[in-house]
């Protein structure tokens, strides 16, 4: 069976890019890691599949406030663990202990693909306005009974 691609976003802050239904085509579904910015962000990224998103520490305006502040995310029988800061994500949970295959943070705007106990930490790096000298990037993951794939894709 081929595997499950979903788009993983995070820290918009308010940018959509117009590069980003190219880069999503085709996927089953996206997780937006917060900072999201903007209500207008989370109807774009719906229009090209559904989304899982959670509230960021600059989500305070209509449509995003109220965001989740984490999530659980079914794929190929896998569970994803999402937040929007890791450290305050693992003093609540123990993503290994709990079962979860991945967790999928944001905050730092910096990619991270680290392995953990057997899990998956993921950060796709930020998709918004660049900072702190660092490149715009999103993930596509490719999720199988086989295990996960990432695929960092840069936005400059």
């Amino acid at each position: 069976m081929d595997p499950v691609r979903i788009g993983v976003i995070s820290d918009t802050h308010g940018r959509f890019d117009p590069a980003l239904p190219e880069l999503f085509a085709g996927v089953a579904g996206i997780v937006h890691a917060g900072d999201v910015g903007s209500l207008d962000v989370l109807v774009a990224l719906r229009a090209i599949a559904p989304v899982t998103a959670v509230r960021g520490n600059v989500d305070v305006s209509f449509g995003v406030a109220d965001l989740p502040a984490e999530a659980v995310v079914a794929v190929e029988g896998r569970r994803l663990l999402v937040g929007h800061v890791r450290e305050a994500l693992l003093r609540r949970h123990e993503p290994a202990r709990e079962g979860f295959a991945c967790v999928v943070t944001g905050h730092s705007h910096r990619f991270a693909e680290i392995w953990e106990d057997g899990v998956l930490h993921l950060n796709p790096g930020a998709a918004g306005i660049a900072r702190f000298g660092l490149p715009r990037s999103v993930v596509l993951l490719e999720v199988s009974g086989d295990g996960i794939a990432v695929t960092r894709v840069d936005m400059e």
